[in-house]
């Protein structure tokens, strides 16, 4: 198979895989950087390599998912909220071997679309390369996120465009 085949035959592979369909195994190390490192591959505009990515596991994946539940209960009204959701939040997160956070920073050299479309191509990589390494993985963008930006520590010009989830998968 050529370089182009093989590209291919990963893009059309390319999908949405939920926490529901992850095994408990752990995704390795080395895969994982190799996931996270495609991301500096993708074209942005003078160079400004806008995305911020914060990698949650372990304990620091468990208060994650309790911040989005806390946000999601403080911020819905009582009349709309759904006790299931509200578990879901916390269960989603836990059955994630990895939860990457997706942030822009903006420049101010280039318009805001601009960095957000290097952003969503930075993703896309990370999407491709998870592919080819047989992780699951999808692009979350709940309401939430916009009440995350103290808990990421970002910057003023900074924003929280959505949550990466990754676990190896066990079936579909």
């Amino acid at each position: 198979m050529n370089e182009a085949s093989v590209l291919k035959a990963i893009i059309e592979k390319r999908r949405s895989v939920f926490p529901k369909n992850y095994s408990e195994t752990p995704i390795k190390e080395e895969i994982l950087a190799e996931i996270l490192n495609s991301a500096n591959f993708a074209p942005n505009h003078k160079k400004t390599k806008p995305w911020r990515l914060k990698v949650f596991r372990n304990d620091e994946k468990d208060q994650l998912g309790e911040k989005l539940a806390e946000i999601y209960k403080a911020t819905v009204a009582s009349q709309n909220f759904l006790e299931k959701k509200y578990l879901d939040i916390s269960n989603k997160i836990s059955m994630s071997d990895a939860i990457v956070t997706i942030s822009v920073n903006f420049s101010g050299l280039l318009p805001e679309w601009e960095e957000i479309a290097a952003t969503a191509m930075a993703v896309q990589n990370m999407y491709l390369t998870s592919t080819a390494n047989e992780i699951g993985c999808y692009w979350s963008t709940p309401g939430m996120i916009q009440h995350l930006n103290e808990f990421l520590e970002l910057e003023e010009n900074q924003r929280c465009y959505g949550l990466f989830y990754l676990g190896n998968v066990a079936s579909l």
